[in-house]
């Protein structure tokens, strides 16, 4: 069988992309390496400005316990705090009960899908994909889109840019059980890293933070590093001393890869952190990756409409992705350097609770309006 559209990788930006495509009428087989309900690395917060279009697409986060988050909270490396509110506000939800509610809704709109494969070779012959599995399965279809996340077997197989450039972070996130405010994101600095708190669904605290991979080899352990290192600043002390772990061990993931990467690959059309990656300390990837996947899946229903032709198809998703997320992406790459450092974590907070304002308009700078 030839779909009309093969999706490599089943997270948010696949799911929605899949959602789109199977309610617009084509056939849509998405290919993901695991099985749903999963845990994922991610910051779990999401800004309100995708809830409309999610509402939309038949999903309310908060009927299925999301938190709804209105107050933003910044901490130095010492421990002195300041709070803003958050212009748009935003909902906490964990990967695990969002991306199962997207997989469950793609299915009610006909979407085929292919769990526990990792696509490891995709081939353009005469206008049709074929795409190939380490398990040697074999698809073809006539659109590939590319949602496989951070870093995969496919980036390697395309030989992207982006694939043999060594990076210094890595990202660890548990879930724990504590006394926080249901209404709170926070982020807390510490030596060359930071990290963000909010609460999800069942009274859960999702605790993500990025760090430098040298601390990792200097501590030995995820353990140490936050007892030594973390600890340092008093409020993230008492996260790791007083708080009960809900995972076993904390899932982790290294080699980030900062900033866009190619949209198109050998005629693959990248979306979510395959196009690109915002800072976490932004907090606002997912909603980067549920409006990409809409700019992306809209675009791939007009040429199937015969509404516009392949080339441009290319041309305006890559034009359109660059007008609404490059700026952003600058704006999280100038903020990074003012993270992990004490001297200027500290600086900023004293300016945040001096001028809260400040607060606002960074924290617009990083994310989009309200999208319907």
């Amino acid at each position: 069988m030839i779909y009309d559209v093969i999706i490599i990788g089943g997270g948010l930006s696949g799911l929605v992309n899949a959602i789109e495509l199977g309610r617009g009428g084509l056939s849509v087989l998405l290919i993901e390496k695991k099985d749903y309900p999963q845990h994922r690395v991610c910051g779990e917060y999401v800004s309100n400005e995708v809830l409309p279009y999610l509402k939309s697409l038949g999903f309310d986060p908060f009927s299925i316990g999301a938190k709804n988050l209105s107050r933003f909270q910044l901490s130095s490396n010492s421990g002195t705090i300041a709070e803003t509110e958050l212009p748009l506000g935003g909902f906490g939800l964990s990967r695990y009960a969002f991306d199962e509610a997207l997989y469950k809704i793609a299915l009610s709109h006909a979407v085929s899908f292919s769990l526990n494969e990792t696509v490891e070779k995709v081939e353009e012959i005469n206008g049709i994909f074929k795409v190939k599995t380490q398990k040697g399965k074999e698809f073809e279809s006539k659109i590939v889109l590319g949602s496989q996340g951070k870093r995969s077997v496919l980036d390697k197989s395309l030989d992207r840019k982006f694939i043999n450039k060594r990076t210094a972070y890595f990202a660890v996130k548990c879930h724990y059980r504590g006394d926080f405010p249901d209404d709170l994101v926070s982020l807390h600095n510490f030596k060359g890293g930071y990290c963000g708190l909010s609460m999800v669904e069942n009274a859960d605290i999702n605790v993500c933070y990025l760090s430098w991979e040298s601390h990792l080899k200097k501590y030995g352990s995820i353990e140490r590093m936050q007892k030594e290192l973390l600890s340092q600043n008093p409020y993230l002390k008492k996260v790791f001393s007083d708080w009960e772990p809900v995972f076993k061990s904390p899932l982790s993931i290294s080699q980030i890869y900062f900033s866009q990467k190619e949209l198109n690959s050998n005629g693959i059309l990248m979306s979510g952190d395959a196009a690109g990656l915002i800072y976490p300390l932004c907090g606002n990837g997912m909603a980067m990756a549920i409006h990409g996947a809409k700019i992306l899946s809209e675009l791939v229903l007009s040429y199937f409409n015969s509404e516009i032709s392949k080339p441009e198809l290319e041309i305006s998703y890559q034009k359109n992705w660059k007008k609404e997320f490059s700026g952003r992406l600058n704006a999280g790459a100038t903020l990074q350097h003012f993270f992990g450092n004490p001297f200027v974590s500290g600086t900023a907070v004293r300016l945040l609770k001096t001028f809260p304002g400040i607060g606002k308009k960074v924290i617009k700078a990083t994310h989009g309006k309200a999208l319907a």
